[in-house]
């Protein structure tokens, strides 16, 4: 089959007015669907409800009054819980409210303000007009970048290999520039791409010399029990830091809100001893304690982390039909036309288009004039900025799976409309 791309303009113009005509249709649909966050289904959250009255009552293994004060790393039966769950220690675990979102921006503000292991605050040598840099997998997680903008850290795009980030360009950069201070990771079915890291990567990221002795991983396992089509391993980062000699190098995120109730769940964070012993005294002057009740509501509705996996796999069960819909779509529509290319993930919870170069801005708006919202064209690159205005990430959990199969015969006519525009105006 000849790509559309390699077709002739009298050819391409034909098509271009037999698609006009479709897409015309579908804007005389008057549709409105959403595909521009990852939210859960109304589904998905119906499996979590008897949590809303599971508690049973208010008093802990050691005699403690959950409803009182205090326990400023959580509860011991939820540390312990999900400890077991991600092989995580329990003593080296803050369980924080309901956001990891929250708990990223609050450690990001803390180094910013106080440092960390006895070094300058990354303030400090904002102060004296040195920059402050991360390094950001891209396509990657629009909310890490804005963290990172808030804050006034200057950020670096660094491609995303199917094994995790470009390790070559990461070596080379932390070992020469002390002023880069991190790398953003979502190491399991990334979003948007789908990416997990491999072992190799996960080491690497563990031992490679850095000239800042304050670079931080903020490793954001957001999807680390997320899997739909396969179970996938990932090697402990925690663990491979402090073999490699680093105890302290890596923050790990993690939260239910994916699992239980998005906003209503609850959220950690893991890191070596000295991290933790700093994070508990900046939280300490911020609150007593985060909801101990909404902590032992968890554990008393999964009780075990066999029961979380379980619960995992029924969330699996609602998200498959949707995810084999999407690809099953994007397969009868663009393959082989040389317009698009996509990733077809294992897991989490998006999936990640390229279009032909100079084409996502106006796929996304073609879509959106037909009443199919879809996340911003740029906002999976910092700054909002994607140098080949290409990448597209498409979030198929929300919308019913009739609303889903509409809003990408849509989509699919967009991306062909846009990509034979680009190659007329060439």
């Amino acid at each position: 089959m000849k790509a559309i791309t390699d077709d002739s303009i009298e050819n391409l113009t034909a098509l271009l007015k037999d698609l006009q005509v479709q897409y015309q249709k579908a804007r005389a649909q008057n549709l409105k669907l959403n595909m521009a966050r990852g939210k859960p289904a109304a589904a998905q959250l119906n499996l979590s409800n008897e949590l809303l009255n599971k508690l049973e009552d208010y008093t802990l293994a050691d005699g403690t009054d959950a409803r009182n004060y205090g326990i400023l790393e959580g509860i011991p039966e939820c540390r312990q819980l999900f400890g077991e769950l991600l092989g995580l220690n329990p003593e080296q675990m803050i369980i924080g409210g309901s956001s990891s979102l929250n708990l990223m921006f609050d450690t990001i503000s803390f180094l910013c303000l106080f440092g960390t292991g006895g070094c300058e605050p990354w303030l400090y040598h904002r102060y004296h007009g040195a920059p402050v840099k991360f390094l950001c997998p891209v396509p990657g997680y629009d909310r890490h970048f804005t963290v990172c903008e808030e804050l006034g850290i200057e950020m670096i795009s660094i491609p995303l290999k199917e094994d995790g980030p470009d390790m070559d360009i990461v070596m080379d950069l932390v070992r020469t520039d002390a002023s880069i201070k991190g790398i953003w990771c979502v190491p399991l079915h990334s979003n948007p791409q789908g990416v997990c890291y491999s072992d190799k990567v996960v080491e690497q990221l563990a031992s490679m010399e850095t000239a800042a002795d304050d670079f931080r991983i903020f490793w954001d396992n957001a999807y680390g029990v997320h899997h739909i089509y396969e179970d996938v391993p990932l090697k402990d980062i925690l663990k491979e830091c402090a073999e490699a000699g680093h105890p302290e190098r890596a923050y790990y995120f993690f939260s239910t809100s994916k699992i239980s109730f998005p906003g209503a769940g609850i959220a950690l964070i893991a890191s070596g001893p000295e991290n933790i012993k700093e994070l508990k005294k900046h939280m300490s002057a911020q609150t007593i304690g985060h909801d101990k009740l909404n902590q032992l509501r968890h554990v008393q509705f999964f009780r075990t982390p066999e029961n979380i996996r379980n619960h995992m796999k029924k969330l699996a069960e609602e998200l498959k039909p949707k995810f084999d819909m999407v690809l099953g779509k994007l397969e009868e529509a663009l393959s082989g036309t040389g317009l698009a290319a996509w990733s077809s993930p294992k897991g989490g919870y998006f999936i990640s288009l390229d279009t032909l170069p100079g084409c996502a801005k106006r796929t996304v708006e073609l879509a959106k004039t037909a009443g199919v919202t879809l996340t911003g064209a740029g906002a999976t690159y910092p700054y909002g900025k994607d140098p080949n205005d290409s990448n597209i990430r498409i979030a198929p959990t929300y919308p019913a799976i009739e609303e889903l199969e509409k809003a990408m015969d849509v989509f699919s006519i967009c991306v062909k409309i846009a990509g034979i525009e680009k190659l007329l105006e060439k």
